[in-house]
């Protein structure tokens, strides 16, 4: 195997790998801009995972067909935007202790999503989806010497989504009124609530747009890598894109570079048996591989990275 056939097999896989993970990051950058902490990023995931398989089977069995995965994940989206509604009343309306409330997210989801998939099938894990959105080879852009077998061939078309996204929330952030009045609840709310802006109106749409990402994030790795659903279909990729997210500076091109590095861990941790120089490692070294860069990464960078001044502060109008 040379050079750039093990190229072709490492980045694509890193390119699908990330794609979770920018999605969820992002949805973590909303909620943190705004001031609010969002530990329960990998609760969201196991919803929206939870949300894709479930209704893709259902729209399967009333013959819907490959429209259903789409269905599926629009309904992840909006079902991530109300679950998220728990961590948003307790720490923005009941200003309890955001890190607690995210972590009983996590707790929420799991249990919640498990019986209820005992109480439809009577088992542990549903059962496999049919229509699965499967790799493709752009046209045209595939038969590019070099570049195209690297990120145009047997690529999936919701890596391609995340990665759009990721520009389009980086305008929105920081090129809109929109995202001015983001940041400025999260930099100085007695400031932005002196110029008018509802803080704590601002902090509920941000922690509901991170149920939303991170609730598509869960549904595009459910639907195009696990299959199906069950207890630990999800399985840290929501701290994973946590920690992109403090790698990242809370800037969407930097989580969109921190969940590459990521994701090209957990494709080499996917593919590393095939690689000449990895294929001598044992397994395990390369499956917790990912799990010890994101320790590293976090280690190294947070108290370097400059976090919004207000993150993790509940506000009270009035108050200094």
């Amino acid at each position: 195997m040379d050079f750039m056939q093990i190229l072709a097999l490492v980045i694509p896989a890193a390119i699908y790998a990330a794609a979770p993970l920018i999605l969820t990051g992002l949805g973590g950058l909303f909620s943190e801009r705004a001031g609010v902490v969002n530990i329960g990023l990998e609760g969201l995931m196991v919803v929206g995972a939870f949300t894709g398989i479930v209704v893709t089977l259902t729209l399967e069995g009333m013959g819907v067909g490959p429209a259903s995965t789409w269905i599926a994940l629009v309904a992840a989206i909006l079902i991530g935007a109300l679950f998220s509604l728990f961590h948003a009343v307790a720490s923005i309306t009941f200003r309890a202790d955001q890190i607690v409330s995210g972590v009983a997210l996590n707790f929420l989801a799991v249990g919640l999503t498990v019986f209820i998939v005992r109480l439809l099938y009577n088992k542990g894990q549903t059962d496999a989806i049919r229509n699965r959105i499967y790799r493709f080879d752009v046209p045209v852009l595939s038969d590019i010497p070099i570049i195209g077998p690297l990120f145009f061939a047997n690529a999936y078309i919701t890596s391609y989504i995340a990665l759009a996204l990721v520009f389009v929330v980086y305008y929105v952030v920081y090129y809109t009124p929109f995202g001015l009045r983001l940041r400025s609840v999260g930099e100085h709310p007695m400031a932005a609530d002196t110029m008018g802006i509802h803080v704590n109106k601002m902090r509920y749409i941000a922690v509901m747009l991170s149920g939303a990402f991170a609730g598509l994030g869960g549904a595009i790795f459910a639907v195009t890598v696990a299959g199906n659903f069950s207890g630990t279909t999800i399985v840290g990729q929501g701290f994973m894109a946590l920690a992109a997210l403090i790698f990242g500076k809370w800037n969407p091109l930097g989580v969109m570079g921190a969940a590459l590095f990521f994701g090209l861990a957990q494709a080499l941790s996917i593919t590393g048996q095939q690689i000449p120089g990895l294929a001598n490692i044992p397994s395990v070294f390369l499956l917790i591989a990912p799990y010890v860069l994101t320790i590293l990464a976090l280690a190294g960078f947070v108290g370097r990275a400059d976090a919004p001044k207000a993150i993790g502060k509940p506000y009270v109008k009035g108050s200094r």
